[in-house]
């Protein structure tokens, strides 16, 4: 029998499926921004209510929710991202012994490797998904005349998913596998339950990490993975998690300063030492093998990559926010600067208990300022949101979707502005309504851990093991 305490939180995650499902579907009712809107409203309807249910009634849910959320991505092939195809296509060119670094896939010697379901004959390239080839053929990879971008452990990843049938399909249930995982990695660190929700549940979770199947998700797996060691004083494994991470997809690069929470005000520690040297030791090595293979060719079409998104000076994609106030040409140094201070901040005075708000704040204000139109790089956002509890972040994805979905100088202003507005009013919204509480009991009110602020002495055990040097013991 359902709890009474349950229902209506199971009737929201009913009705949040359903509408992600008809999302994924294309369902004909409303356009495709109307099924996002719908998806969030009701998400943000079913994480409220999960708090009020008992916590051993919880854990369960979430988990079902989570894989509820996860295969409904499954659905149909990739709805609006190609980036998939590429994973395949690395994975195939990997399997049969050549470096995914040494030929673009439109080159000839590559030839005997192409199949319809990347290269489809006959059909005059019509899919939204499909494009011509220097050659005059048709293929669903994209930029099929560069090099990859994707850095070496994300190739493993592709190569390990090669056995699963050598198709897109398998690429996404590897992706609803991570998202679950992730999940089930959230729920048995301790977070509370409605915060792996955050993670579990989010409608971006169904379309980035499962139908699209964005290489990110195995990035914020190992992103979450190596802090919560690193708050547990294992130094070592949180850095080489990190490394991977890093190696995965680079962006959870923005996380290591959190993963140094505190650095710069006190004396550094040996477990400090070792997880930076450990990160940074897995990411280089991460790359020796492709280095021996392809040289210098394995940074691929990342220098390329950049330039067409625009990330260099006075580019008018980017920096969307502070070119409302700054010339072009400047806005890149002052994001640089912007950056530099956040990271300054958490070096000193971030806490190195919660290395997760520290990693929250310098990826979410790095998006902010960056202002990129794919929201698929707020998947690890959103991960991190999961660990920390600090909802309001969430606007900084859903800004991306949005300028995903529109597109344009002034939707980037308005939708990366909307959520710098989120991320800044609800903490004063939350201490004044904290304020009013205490007013209300005569001062006698004792306020709730800051998010994500739960510790066990185990931690704390852990944490002091590691200040002598080494890795806390496993409990």
């Amino acid at each position: 029998m359902i709890p009474r305490t349950a229902l209506p939180c199971l009737l929201a995650l009913a009705a949040l499926v359903t509408a992600l499902a008809l999302t994924v579907a294309q369902g004909s009712a409303l356009p495709l921004h109307g099924w996002y809107l719908l998806d969030v409203a009701l998400f943000a309807l079913a994480v409220p209510l999960l708090r009020k249910v008992p916590g051993r009634q919880a854990v369960p849910l979430v988990l079902a929710g989570s894989v509820a959320v996860a295969a409904v991505g499954l659905l149909a092939p990739p709805r609006t991202s190609d980036d998939a195809y590429r994973y395949v296509w690395d994975g195939r060119v990997q399997a049969a012994g050549i470096s995914p670094y040494a030929h673009t896939p439109d080159d000839p010697a590559l030839a005997r490797l192409r199949d319809p379901g990347l290269f489809p004959a006959g059909d005059g390239c019509a899919d939204w998904d499909e494009r011509p080839t220097a050659a005059g053929d048709c293929t669903r990879i994209n930029r099929p005349a560069v090099h990859t971008v994707y850095p070496p452990v994300a190739q493993a990843w592709f190569l390990a998913l090669h056995p699963l049938g050598g198709g897109v399909r398998g690429v996404q249930a590897a992706g609803a596998l991570l998202a679950v995982a992730t999940t089930g990695l959230l729920l048995g660190a301790g977070r509370t339950s409605w915060r792996a929700a955050l993670w579990g549940w989010f409608p971006g979770v169904t379309v980035w990490a499962v139908n699209d199947a964005h290489v990110d998700t195995l990035g914020a797996l190992l992103t979450v993975a190596g802090l919560g060691c690193a708050a547990r004083g294992r130094a070592v494994r949180g850095g080489l998690l990190l490394g991977g991470a890093v190696a995965t997809k680079l962006l959870p690069a923005l996380a290591l300063p959190g993963a140094l929470s505190g650095l710069l005000a006190r004396r550094p520690t040996r477990g400090d030492v070792l997880l930076l040297g450990s990160a940074l030791g897995a990411f280089a090595l991460s790359y020796l093998p492709y280095v021996a293979a392809s040289g210098t060719s394995v940074l691929g079409y990342l220098p390329g990559y950049l330039r067409e998104e625009g990330y260099e000076q006075g580019h008018i994609d980017r920096f969307g926010l502070l070119r409302l106030v700054l010339p072009d040409r400047l806005a890149p140094w002052a994001a640089g600067l912007v950056l530099a201070i956040v990271v300054f901040r958490v070096l000193r005075r971030g806490d190195r208990d919660r290395p997760w708000a520290g990693a929250l704040l310098v990826t979410g204000t790095a998006l902010l300022l960056v202002a990129p139109g794919y929201p698929w790089y707020g998947l690890l956002v959103v991960a991190l949101v999961a660990l920390d509890g600090r909802w309001e972040w969430l606007a900084v994805p859903a800004a991306g979707q949005a300028l995903y979905l529109t597109g344009g100088q002034s939707a980037q202003q308005l939708s990366y502005g909307t959520a710098l507005c989120v991320v800044l009013l609800v903490p004063l919204l939350r201490q004044h309504l904290r304020g009013r509480a205490v007013v209300a009991t005569g001062g006698r009110w004792a306020p709730a851990p800051a998010p994500g602020r739960e510790h066990t002495a185990r931690e704390h055990t852990g944490r002091e093991h590691a200040a002598r040097g080494g890795d806390a013991p496993r409990p």
